[in-house]
């Protein structure tokens, strides 16, 4: 297998889904000429032609409506917004018209939306969110968050065979920073199915996207103290595999749910709410949350870097909970 990074694993699968399937298309601001903001689609308009990937006005609601009409008419579209941030702007149409048809109506709406998401390169409050949690709420719609390389090809291919909407949030600090083993041949990830990252028996932490990088060193440094961690990483938030998660809850009895979005309402809560109701009786300590701030992204380097969870972070939290 060939070492690629979470960025040509992606442009990769969709290339792969592109030449397979003559219904799959793209659309966005740039991705044509341009390549794409960060380069996902480079040389995809010469290959399929302006008919196949089309550079879009700067309408994010325009995209996602004319995403939402093509896959009424049975094409599968995969639009990209140039950062996960400017998804709102189309929130009628995705939340009140895609997420919704199947119910009332029962035509699919096969289209992936691709999410440049995420911070640590002070991208300030307009381009560096984690909205994960806003969608995850929203019934019709399925959250995709990968963390490797490998994932990141396998799930957007599974992306695009679903029937329903999906959000398919790409973390922008892990597309040139991590590298993996891809396979070159098309292959598929399933939805719902948690992996384990690394390994261990005393606490458990839930996390998703760039997180498991930062849970995994958190998890290396209090290693040296006795402590044995396991990183779980959920890959999907809709759905999302509650039977992996209480499994570890009750099998180490101490849970540490990590994740970059905001705390309050974030999709942290949901899976501590889960483990008190069903597994209550297993715990050792309180279900612990790290997560950041209920404040917008900061510009500033420094600030930045306090907003985001780090490594410290972590290990404190870690070591709060293997000494309760």
């Amino acid at each position: 297998m060939a070492e690629k990074t979470y960025l040509q694993a992606i442009s990769d699968g969709l290339r792969q889904e592109m030449r397979l399937d003559q219904r799959v298309f793209v659309l966005g601001e740039d991705v044509g000429v341009y390549g794409g903001a960060f380069k996902v689609t480079d040389g995809f308009q010469a290959e399929f032609g302006p008919w196949r990937v089309l550079d879009m006005p700067l309408s994010e609601t325009a995209i996602v409506a004319g995403a939402t009409g093509a896959a009424l008419m049975g094409m599968r579209p995969v639009a990209e917004m140039q950062f996960a941030d400017f998804v709102s702007c189309a929130w009628d149409h995705l939340v009140t018209v895609a997420a919704k048809q199947h119910y009332r109506a029962g035509t699919p709406i096969p289209i992936v939306l691709r999410l440049p998401s995420g911070g640590g390169f002070s991208g300030g409050p307009f381009h560096s969110q984690n909205p994960e949690s806003l969608f995850a709420h929203i019934p019709g719609l399925k959250v995709v968050c990968p963390a490797t390389p490998e994932d990141a090809k396998g799930l957007l291919v599974t992306a695009i065979e679903d029937a329903n909407p999906v959000l398919f949030f790409e973390h922008k600090h892990l597309y040139r920073r991590i590298k993996g083993e891809v396979p070159d041949e098309r292959y598929s990830t399933p939805f719902g199915k948690a992996r384990i990252h690394r390994e261990g028996d005393d606490i458990v932490v839930v996390t998703w996207g760039a997180m498991v990088y930062t849970a995994a060193e958190a998890a290396g440094i209090v290693a040296q103290d006795g402590i044995s961690v396991e990183v779980m990483d959920l890959r999907t938030l809709i759905p999302w595999d509650r039977e992996a998660v209480l499994e570890s809850a009750r099998r180490t009895s101490k849970v540490l749910v990590l994740h970059e979005d905001t705390r309050t309402g974030g999709f942290g809560a949901e899976i501590a709410a889960t483990i008190a109701e069903e597994a209550f009786e297993y715990l050792d300590g309180p279900v612990k949350r790290i997560a950041a701030p209920d404040t917008p992204v900061p510009f500033s380097p420094p600030l930045e870097q306090a907003y985001l969870p780090q490594i410290d972070d972590v290990v404190a939290g870690l070591r709060e909970l293997a000494a309760y």
